[in-house]
């Protein structure tokens, strides 16, 4: 079967709950086609997703045209009383449980990618985890795996080393605290691994509220949040965005009708040096 490429903006669906079809069915008739979910129920509705991707193939829009995205989630981030595989069992059968209850939940054959949703310790444990999660690549049932949660580029670094199946996908929190990931998204180009951002917005303020970012939305006609998701995909981020209205969705995908040129690009960057 053949790889549907990575779109370059995904649709985030945590905490829509009991919202999420209609969301996941809203943003893909808008025209997104990635979707991020994760086999969580404390904060995703992976079921939800699943009916929305029924609906949309009855609306004409086949699987195969869409990025379908979940994750792993250790045991650390799910809630005790809806932990969706075995908690008891060796982490090789909680992450084949795992995927197992992702498809069912998707209802679907096969995950465009699969994620970790948080490394684990000691590191031991991590292999653990990633050797099953390239046994899901190997079956066929995962186009390719990554992790999330990662800041440690040490780790990262180790991890790529000792995998069969190297990470193609790193999706991580965009924000001050970490430095913006200079130093791991600059790794992460030289390995060809596709870097994703979430709270890219929220955790931004700063940003969004820049002079930089106004003088652009003036020019350009565009919303300061327009500016920076297009500098964004400009940096070869991928950017989750969770918009719930019909609105933002439309503002979101309309950030392709401009390019930034390179010394506004370089303006932006400045402000991400901390």
């Amino acid at each position: 079967m053949q790889d549907t490429q990575m779109p370059p903006l995904m649709y985030g669906t945590a905490w829509k709950k009991e919202e999420t079809a209609n969301l996941v069915e809203m943003a893909i008739m808008s025209g997104f086609r990635g979707i991020d979910t994760a086999c969580q129920p404390k904060h995703y509705h992976e079921a939800g997703v699943g009916e929305a991707l029924e609906r949309l193939a009855g609306r004409g829009i086949a699987r195969k045209e869409l990025f379908v995205q979940t994750k792993f989630t250790p045991l650390s981030g799910q809630d005790p009383a809806r932990i969706p595989y075995d908690p008891a069992a060796p982490l090789e059968m909680q992450v084949a449980q795992s995927f197992e209850a992702s498809k069912q939940n998707l209802r679907t054959d096969y995950i465009d990618s699969f994620v970790l949703h948080s490394p684990l310790f000691p590191y031991a444990n991590l292999q653990k985890v990633w050797g099953a999660m390239e046994d899901v690549y190997r079956s066929g049932g995962a186009r390719r795996i990554g992790i999330s949660n990662c800041y440690d580029l040490d780790m990262h670094k180790r991890l790529y080393s000792n995998a069969e199946i190297k990470p193609a996908v790193l999706q991580n929190r965009f924000y001050a605290e970490n430095g913006y990931d200079i130093e791991i998204r600059s790794w992460c180009d030289d390995m060809d691994i596709t870097y994703q951002s979430f709270w890219s917005l929220t955790a931004n303020p700063h940003i969004l509220g820049s002079q930089t970012l106004f003088a652009l939305g003036r020019k350009y006609i565009k919303t300061e949040a327009q500016i920076f998701y297009r500098y964004l995909c400009h940096s070869g981020i991928v950017p989750l965005i969770g918009s719930t209205s019909k609105h933002h969705i439309d503002e979101d995908l309309a950030i392709f009708t401009f390019e930034l040129e390179e010394n506004e690009i370089a303006a932006i960057s400045s402000l991400l040096i901390v």
